[in-house]
């Protein structure tokens, strides 16, 4: 299927797989990118060593089009940039709106621009910087989120912007791509259905707690760092949503110390890091240490399978998938789909005959 995102980026199918930090490593990208998607390295939870040598990793397994995630808001993000560029990597992607020189940087090297974004405006200023496409996500999705649903946001962005718009949030088979074409996009973007594959490296305990989950264990929150975080319902999160204020406070710094000890970060970077996420936000002081351990917090699931002391960041697509294909799989399986929808719509389409 060629639509303007394959013809952009060189991939064989209009499916992302997105940037979600410690799950999508070099095993998960290099897996989708070899099934003809387009896999997008999680680089806001490594260092730019660690970087350097995934990007690599991934190159040695295949020779696909891959991407990697930034954050535009990074102090660092000029290197990561640089490292994109000197390695070679096909796409750079944003969690938060990049500037206009970061676009131009990118650019001029001949790396292919997409930032997420949730909102029209978000989607009109990045494209008026240059960006080569946009990721809209919905409220549907995992992570932090918006408030509009990629029903309502998705047509909005496409009616506005010239560029190809790839749809994010509540996907995770080939009737919603079909659905997504018809809405104008050119291919669609997932999370949790790459999270739930055999590819991904999340725990095994881990990805069993997804499978059971239905719609309705599916939240969005601002208990944990003050902003609306979509992500499993847990105790973790009851317990965060009951407290008082001091009650919370002294939850946070007994889970701080855990997390502490887990990343090695000191008193003073954590304090740091959490003064900078509360400035112009309206942040408890509870809220400022989760915000500041937010990364540690979903490393503690993601990777350590530790659900009691971590977060699950999910979308609410979680409670319609109920197995964990390969990438492969998964990847064909949605084609498929598509085909058959795709064909069964000249019937669906045509007009009723007339009465006798």
């Amino acid at each position: 299927m060629e639509t303007a995102l394959t013809k952009l980026t060189g991939v064989r199918h209009p499916i992302v797989q997105t940037g979600m930090g410690w799950v999508a490593g070099p095993r998960l990208v290099s897996a989708t990118a070899r099934a003809g998607a387009l896999g997008i390295l999680a680089s806001a939870t490594m260092t730019l060593d660690e970087l350097r040598r995934a990007v690599r990793e991934v190159t040695s397994r295949t020779d696909a089009p891959f991407g990697v995630n930034l954050r535009a808001d990074a102090g660092d993000a000029r290197d990561r940039v640089r490292i994109i560029i000197d390695e070679g990597v096909r796409v750079a992607s944003f969690a938060l709106a990049p500037s206009r020189e970061l676009i131009a940087e990118l650019k001029d090297a001949g790396v292919i621009v997409i930032p997420s974004i949730g909102a029209r405006r978000h989607a009109e200023k990045v494209a008026a910087w240059g960006a080569d496409a946009v990721i809209v996500q919905g409220s549907e999705g995992g992570g932090h989120t918006g408030d509009v649903a990629t029903t309502v946001l998705l047509p909005q962005v496409v009616d506005a912007v010239d560029i190809p718009v790839i749809a994010a949030g509540g996907f995770h088979d080939g009737r919603g791509l079909v659905a997504a074409l018809a809405y104008g996009a050119a291919g669609i973007a997932m999370g949790t259905r790459f999270l739930l594959t055999s590819d991904s490296t999340v725990p095994d305990a881990v990805k069993a707690k997804y499978l059971a989950a239905t719609v309705k264990d599916i939240t969005v929150t601002t208990a944990v760092d003050g902003l609306p975080h979509r992500m499993l319902r847990s105790e973790l999160v009851d317990s965060l949503e009951r407290a008082g204020r001091t009650r919370a406070l002294a939850q946070a710094v007994r889970r701080a110390a855990d997390f502490k000890k887990i990343s090695g970060l000191s008193w003073s970077r954590m304090i740091r890091d959490g003064l900078a996420m509360r400035h112009g936000k309206d942040l408890t002081w509870s809220q400022v240490l989760l915000a500041a351990n937010t990364p540690m917090l979903l490393r503690a699931s993601m990777v350590e399978g530790r659900t009691d002391l971590g977060v699950m960041a999910s979308g609410q697509v979680a409670g319609l998938i109920e197995d964990l294909p390969s990438c492969e799989e998964l990847v064909g399986r949605v084609m498929s789909e598509a085909a058959v929808v795709l064909g069964a719509l000249p019937r669906a389409c045509s007009p009723p005959r007339p009465f006798p």
